[in-house]
């Protein structure tokens, strides 16, 4: 049934054209939103992690460093101040596959600055990607406290939409990204794609409580179909 679930995902994306990798800008950014919807195709079939109780395994594999995730961070919501200094730190070290590393950098740096929302939001990234994905515990501290010292911060808040559609829990992510689409400028183009997101979720939500209700089987018929010959 998982299986079933991605596969829909992945051809709701493809159907909505969604174009991934432009270059980023405030006003036009293309969020990878879409892109992380499309990885949970890889979570699902390996048996999805996000799932409460699952263990998180991190450092089996080497993590490939999320470029455009870090220029969507740079660009939505960063701005340089003297605790820019640890984010650059935590990046490099995340793209040399030190992903724990990354993350306790950023500890060393809420020492010094406690209430930067910027360096709470790249904790909570970087302890997504050091858990293979997983919004553990920690990660989302990390992203509350971000929201708590900016609660209507375009970043934290597009962030930690971001962890929970990655962890599965859609109905989360798709309110919190209403809320953020509803304060943005009409001609945002950020605005655009996080209603676009928001659909795509309405469709995986409605997809899974049909296969939860036993309306679908994961072959894709309906129980009382005919699967032909």
């Amino acid at each position: 049934m998982t299986g079933l679930l991605i596969a829909a995902a992945i051809a709701l994306v493809i159907g909505a054209g969604v174009m991934l990798g432009a270059r980023l800008s405030v006003r036009h950014a293309a969020p990878v939103a879409t892109a992380l919807l499309l990885g949970l195709a890889g979570y699902a079939w390996q048996g999805s992690p996000g799932l409460a109780g699952k263990p998180v395994e991190a450092g089996k594999a080497r993590v490939e460093f999320d470029e455009a995730l870090a220029k969507k961070r740079s660009e939505i919501g960063e701005r340089l101040t003297g605790a820019t200094k640890w984010l650059v730190v935590s990046d490099g070290l995340a793209r040399q596959g030190n992903t724990a590393d990354a993350a306790n950098v950023l500890l060393s740096g809420l020492r010094e600055y406690p209430e930067d929302p910027n360096i709470w939001v790249g904790l909570g990234n970087a302890l997504m990607a050091h858990g293979n994905g997983v919004l553990s515990p920690a990660a989302d501290y990390a992203f509350k406290q971000a929201l708590r010292f900016e609660p209507e911060g375009v970043s934290p808040n597009y962030f930690y939409g971001l962890a929970l559609a990655e962890s599965g829990e859609f109905e989360r992510s798709r309110d919190i990204w209403l809320k953020l689409a509803a304060r943005l400028p009409e001609d945002f183009e950020l605005r655009a794609e996080l209603i676009r997101n928001v659909a795509l979720l309405n469709a995986l939500i409605e997809r899974r409580d049909v296969m939860a209700q036993g309306g679908m089987s994961p072959g894709g018929m309906s129980q009382g179909g005919n699967a032909g010959p």
